[in-house]
């Protein structure tokens, strides 16, 4: 099988065969526009002169004369030579000839009928005579008294007539030829051209490279996201789309910024490096990498990757760990307990024995949060537990109020926004507070407007100024400052992202401890409320 023909042979042949049919086409049309006005000049110089010599008094005078041809000959042959026609034919309304360029005609009838004698009108038209095929035109002529007496023949050859054409339309034909001609080199160096745009790659190895390239994107797991020099996404794999929260969605021509909570110059100043950036409500790593093709920029390049999802398994793990060390250090608190009253019994002080274990109640580092905290959501009670006893480890004390309540969730979804705002309020109030309080308050209220659960988190730590009250919650601002209760990350920001997602609020003000009080309302969605739900 033969090796198929480059691109650049396809072009040129292509391209050529385009030039050719219009250049052949135009040069055709312009041929016939030639044929058409020379054969219209030949007409108007045919009238003129017709009309000329039919109405020449001598000539209308001599129709009387016993012998017209003696006077009308003379004068038609000198015209005819003067006005460079084939013939001039004078003749009466039989078509009798007083006038031929062979003079032996004279006297004979003309060999076509006489239409403008039998008319009274003007004839134009090609026919054949003794002459052989001619484009004549035919006009009569008017006695004194107004009749009829005859007509006036004028006319070329056909075959003058396509000499005179021929003799011009070499001139046209070179022209075309040399179009032709200056069109394949054009045409070849536009294949050229092309040919260097796109690399020396011909249509097949093109084809190949883009469906690997789409099986590349689409089925890596990271996401890609690549922008022009203008900041403007061309290009956006599925694993992009899903981090984004955009699938099903075309993102080309969108701007970066409006689906990252970054502009672009703000991510290619930290070029190469992995950087937290909010996309609606999930926080991604995001490298930016510029591209540069011989020497120029012509866009970047965005690697994202969940780090939400990171962060769980992190903070699940921490969780775990935690409550591995909270479990050892209870066993070795029990441990020492049994070992102080095993002493007291072998010694016999039995009252210091009974007052040990007062004094150790319920004891351990997994005191329950309070007597009866009203709070029927396991996984919110697992979550303040986790967090009670990292807070103990950072010397914060971290309490729940009494009247806290809270019945289960309708669905995991509702948990995890609830988990979500709950652990970043509790994480920012412990670290606004070293060494200090913090108190959970939970209410589940039933309104009007239907089930609405209630997040207010105190703390004893520096407060958050007034001026700050709403730039708080916003990613940039938590990014670059971080006074005494803002939070780090990225942690408010999305705590009032849910909020405003589940149609509440999240605000901070100044707390009875002292410090910072953020409270997050979540209204739960009309038909959800199914204590029920399977765990």
């Amino acid at each position: 099988m033969g090796r198929a023909m480059t691109l650049r042979t396809q072009l040129v042949l292509l391209q050529s065969a385009i030039m050719l049919v219009v250049i052949v086409g135009s040069g055709v049309a312009a041929a016939w526009l030639q044929e058409r006005s020379l054969r219209d000049a030949y007409l108007e110089r045919m009238i003129g002169v017709a009309y000329s010599v039919a109405q020449l008094p001598s000539v209308i005078d001599a129709f009387d004369d016993p012998d017209p041809a003696a006077v009308i000959q003379p004068i038609a042959e000198t015209v005819r030579t003067a006005s460079d026609v084939t013939y001039i034919v004078v003749t009466d309304v039989q078509g009798i000839r007083f006038s031929h360029p062979n003079p032996d005609r004279i006297g004979e009838p003309a060999s076509t009928e006489p239409d403008a004698a039998i008319t009274g009108e003007l004839y134009t038209g090609t026919q054949t005579g003794t002459l052989g095929e001619s484009w004549r035109a035919k006009v009569p002529v008017f006695g004194a008294d107004g009749a009829v007496v005859g007509q006036v023949s004028v006319g070329v050859l056909e075959s003058e007539l396509q000499r005179d054409w021929l003799d011009n339309i070499w001139i046209l034909g070179l022209c075309l030829a040399i179009a032709a001609v200056v069109g394949v080199l054009l045409s070849s160096w536009a294949a050229s051209h092309v040919r260097r745009r796109i690399y020396g790659l011909e249509p097949e190895e093109i084809k190949s490279m883009l469906e690997t390239r789409n099986a590349t994107l689409h089925g890596i797991g990271e996401g890609l996201v690549v922008a022009d020099a203008r900041g403007l996404i061309t290009l956006c794999n599925d694993a992009a789309l899903r981090l984004l929260g955009r699938e099903g969605e075309e993102l080309a021509g969108v701007a970066v910024g409006e689906v990252l909570d970054a502009q672009l110059d703000a991510l290619l100043a930290d070029a190469g490096e992995q950087q937290l950036v909010l996309a609606g409500e999930r926080v991604l790593v995001v490298r930016a990498d510029p591209v540069v093709v011989d020497g120029r920029d012509i866009g970047t390049v965005l690697i994202l990757r969940d780090r939400t999802e990171i962060a769980t398994a992190l903070r699940e793990l921490a969780g775990a760990q935690g409550m591995t060390e909270t479990l050892r250090a209870q066993q070795h608190e029990f441990a020492n307990t049994l070992h102080t009253l095993g002493g007291l019994l072998e010694l016999g002080e039995t009252e210091a024995a009974v007052g040990v274990i007062q004094r150790a109640g319920a004891g351990g580092a997994l005191d329950p949060l309070e007597p009866d905290p009203g709070i029927l959501e396991p996984e919110v009670t697992a979550l303040l537990m986790a967090k009670r006893a990292r807070a103990r480890e950072q010397g914060v004390d971290l309490a729940v109020r009494a009247d806290a309540a809270l019945r289960q969730a309708p669905s995991a979804a509702v948990a995890g926004d609830w988990l979500t705002v709950l652990g970043n309020l509790v994480d920012n109030a412990v670290d606004a507070s070293p060494g200090g309080r913090v108190e959970v308050a939970i209410d589940d209220a039933a309104t009007d407007a239907g089930r609405v659960v209630t997040i207010a988190v105190d703390d004893d730590g520096g407060g958050v100024p007034q001026s700050l009250h709403d730039s708080i919650f916003d990613a940039a601002f938590s990014t670059k400052q971080r006074p005494a209760g803002a939070a780090r990350g990225y942690g408010l920001t999305l705590v009032r992202r849910v909020a405003e997602r589940l149609g509440g609020t999240a605000t901070v003000g100044a707390s009875r401890l002292g410090g910072a009080r953020f409270v997050a309302t979540l209204p739960v969605a009309a038909g959800g409320d199914d204590t029920g739900r399977a765990r």
